[in-house]
């Protein structure tokens, strides 16, 4: 058996997320699979700024509400042991609800020459929590 280390769980960068977002990588995208996973907490409020994956991207939700978010002003609510299917290059977001946090799996299938992620603009407080 071997124990193959994960790397150290990380605040996730101011230009990229709303909030306090923690990030544990579990799997770097490396040949052959390309598959980058982790474990991602977010504290209640925050979320990720608007990105696109171009292969697509699958949350699983371990703990607490997480809110996914598209252009067209759905937003998903997933409890725990949900998954959400994001397909391949639609704008979205995900986080927490405003109340309680979300911790996820995010699981993202990378490109031999690109991470699986392009980062776009934060997401505003009318987007994340619309009113009406």
């Amino acid at each position: 058996m071997e124990l193959i280390p994960v790397t150290p769980t990380a605040k996730g960068p101011a230009d990229r997320f709303t909030g306090d977002v923690y990030v544990t990588q579990i799997s770097a995208p490396h040949a052959p699979s390309y598959l980058s996973a982790g474990i991602v907490h977010f504290t209640p409020g925050a979320r990720t700024n608007w990105h696109v994956h171009p292969n697509g991207q699958t949350l699983h939700v371990l703990e607490g509400m997480a809110l996914v978010g598209t252009r067209d002003g759905t937003v998903i609510r997933a409890r725990a042991g949900e998954t959400v299917a994001c397909p391949p290059r639609v704008d979205h977001w995900h986080g927490a609800a405003p109340d309680t946090l979300a911790v996820h799996i995010a699981m993202v299938v990378a490109n031999s020459d690109h991470n699986g992620t392009d980062w776009f603009e934060p997401v505003t407080d009318e987007t994340y929590l619309p009113t009406a």
